[in-house]
């Protein structure tokens, strides 16, 4: 018991980052986390009107983590990520009309302060999605610009003629209205804001601030930062975008240095972390990686994952980059994966067994299916099993209608079967919890005899952990382990995730092991971690 209660301590203390302990080297306080993605208007709905609301994310609070470190019915995520939650015309908010007011949908300002302390209590952090790069076109400043007001002509980007290029994927990003063009990286209903005006720069600021000052929230997921601000007929990550991102970073720091800045940059790795490298982001979602895991998961070859996060962990200092599967903009990872329960578990286990910061979306840990228009892959939360509301909300009918897989793919069907997605993930997120070589560990690949199993070591000062991931259907009994050189002390070898009994290990003289076999048989679509040393 007391174990668990200094662990349950821990967690609620890290809310504040270690670095503002005075140890400007230590690993900030984000990598002890796994964030949670909630789309509050599909999360739950406590008001019967059939649209989620902020009150309904906080009854359900206890879902994500009860804030009792002694159970383990909980999910055990202890960071979330709310996406838009400012008024906006649209179901997504991603097109704000009003950055200091809560979305009428939702609730007010104060649920939101009521949800900061609920979920504070429980030991979770609470970023909000802060959209910057471009407003609604229904928002006063853009109206006025619209209209030639002096106070806003240059708030937006304005051109008498149709300059006429296309944007980064080729779409038009010119778009007419009263005569003029105007500038718009996404479409016509969301114009980007002109940042080389300092005034749009100190708006933005003050906005911040509210939110971190008197909001309360951790930090922010920032929305489309490659397209901040364009340099002529370059329109993404312009040393201009990487310079006023580091800039907004900073002043986030001088309110609030325990904030956190994680990024959406959707492109390739090597340009992804220029921005953690020039301090414009404290994380970055690493998309090249997510891409990794779904295929490995997919194809069940374990090369995938090894080049690439050899690749990624040279790129980022310190595990400083945001992991996940699917987010909000993709198909979902069930539907990816065809409904393959096995599939979808190899996929978690690659999330939440490397180093990075993970993050998962809503239902993924049920294994909700849902594939693009936008609307299906935000469906509601599948919660009971329940025809039409699917435990959502009282209404007649949620929002949008529910997956037609949610006879199986709900928390109530699953909740109690040890067998099941959302048993391995809460297993999973519970486990790393636990363990600071998987929160905090540096990545050391590990040579497999066989191109199916995917085996690393995440090591720490206070100990060293053997992951091994069967990525395929069948069991593997030939596989032979080679670490060509270690630097842990050994311990005695036990199975900490998994099931068998493990063989015993005798290093080489360089600290490694060559052709080690730990277990007799590996397991189909199994995950398997076995502390190999510990400094306790």
């Amino acid at each position: 018991m007391k174990k668990w209660f200094l662990i349950g301590l821990l967690l609620i203390l890290s809310i504040v980052p270690v670095a503002a302990q005075g140890d400007p080297t230590a690993t900030p306080w984000w990598n002890d986390r796994v964030f949670y993605e909630v789309f509050v208007r599909s999360f739950y709905d406590s008001d019967a009107d059939g649209i989620g609301d902020l009150q309904g994310v906080i009854q359900k609070l206890d879902y994500l983590n009860d804030g009792d470190p002694t159970t383990t019915t909980d999910l055990g995520v202890t960071g979330i990520w709310l996406m838009p939650i400012m008024q906006s015309p649209s179901y997504h908010g991603y097109d704000v009309t009003d950055y200091q007011t809560v979305e009428q949908d939702y609730g007010t300002n104060e649920d939101f302060r009521e949800l900061m302390t609920a979920a504070h209590e429980r030991g979770i952090a609470v970023i909000v999605d802060f959209v910057a790069n471009h407003t609604s076109d229904q928002i006063s400043w853009f109206r006025a610009s619209a209209r030639g007001d002096e106070d806003y002509a240059d708030w937006y980007t304005w051109s008498d003629t149709d300059p006429g290029y296309a944007g980064p994927w080729g779409q038009g990003v010119w778009h007419e209205r009263n005569g003029r063009y105007f500038y718009g990286v996404f479409w016509s209903g969301m114009p980007d804001l002109n940042y080389t005006n300092p005034e749009v720069t100190q708006t933005m600021y003050d906005n911040a601030r509210f939110w971190l000052e008197d909001m309360g929230a951790d930090g922010f997921r920032m929305d489309a930062l490659r397209y901040v601000i364009e340099e002529g007929r370059s329109l993404a990550d312009t040393d201009s975008t990487l310079a006023w991102n580091a800039a907004f970073n900073d002043y986030m720091d001088s309110i609030n240095p325990n904030s956190l800045m994680v990024g959406e940059v959707w492109t390739d790795s090597d340009t992804v972390a220029r921005y953690t490298a020039a301090g414009s982001l404290d994380l970055a979602f690493e998309f090249d990686l997510a891409t990794a895991m779904m295929s490995a998961a997919s194809s069940g070859t374990s090369s995938i994952m090894q080049s690439r996060a050899a690749n990624v962990n040279e790129l980022y200092p310190n595990g400083q980059y945001a992991t996940f599967l699917t987010n909000h903009d993709q198909n979902r990872v069930m539907s990816q994966l065809r409904s393959d329960v096995d599939k979808a578990k190899v996929a978690a286990s690659l999330l939440l067994t490397n180093r990075g910061v993970p993050f998962i979306y809503y239902g993924e840990e049920i294994g909700m299916i849902g594939e693009k228009p936008d609307e299906r892959i935000r469906t509601p939360m599948q919660w009971e099993l329940v025809a039409t509301t699917v435990g959502f909300t009282e209404a007649r009918r949620p929002w949008e209608p529910m997956q037609s897989n949610f006879t199986t793919a709900n928390v109530a069907t699953q909740t109690d079967n040890p067998d099941s997605l959302l048993s391995h993930y809460r297993s999973l997120i519970h486990l790393r919890n636990e363990h600071i070589a998987l929160r905090q560990g540096e990545y050391v690949a590990v040579e497999s005899g066989s191109r199916k199993l995917y085996a690393f070591i995440r090591q720490h000062a206070d100990e060293t952990l053997l992951v091994l991931i069967n990525m395929d259907d069948a069991p593997i009994t030939e596989y032979g382990l080679v670490l060509a050189a270690g630097s842990f002390t050994l311990g005695t070898p036990e199975v900490i995730f998994g099931h068998g009994a493990v063989t015993p290990l005798t290093l080489t003289a360089a600290g490694g092991f060559d052709a080690y076999q730990p277990l007799t048989e590996i397991a189909p679509y199994s995950t398997t971690v076995i502390r190999l040393a510990s400094a306790g």
